[in-house]
């Protein structure tokens, strides 16, 4: 058993290369073998967002806090908010973060493979973005 004490973990800027906007990721945890899933809360200031980007094996998001926006690539932008769960399947292209004017916050759930837990593609474009 391995207890993660509230504050024990440094939080982080979500990196230039994959958001836009003021985005902070605080761990929760990560895969102990043969477990592969891992943690994260992710916190978006109005406006931040992810790139676009697809997981090999999937991913879980669950809001906790504010107003959010979620996006698969061809499909309409919707709104989620907190208690909401969005699961994205495996290779489906998206996006997601906060509204224009409210702050967002999810739990991010998703598995390594092969080291990797996304894979990256190219920046949400403000036309996308607003499009909703």
């Amino acid at each position: 058993m391995e207890i993660k004490r509230s504050g024990s973990q440094a939080s982080g800027k979500g990196p230039v290369e994959y958001f836009t906007g003021t985005v902070r990721v605080d761990p929760l945890f990560t895969a102990h073998a043969p477990a592969r899933a891992l943690g994260v809360s992710v916190t978006f200031e109005p406006g931040a967002r992810t790139a676009w980007h697809t997981h090999p094996l999937g991913q879980t998001l669950i809001v906790t806090v504010g107003a959010g926006l979620v996006q698969k690539r061809g499909s309409p932008i919707q709104e989620i908010r907190p208690g909401d769960v969005v699961w994205i399947a495996p290779g489906e292209e998206h996006w997601h973060g906060a509204q224009a004017t409210t702050a967002m916050t999810h739990i991010a759930i998703q598995e390594e493979l092969e080291g990797k837990t996304a894979d990256w593609q190219g920046q949400v474009r403000e036309q996308e973005y607003l499009a909703h």
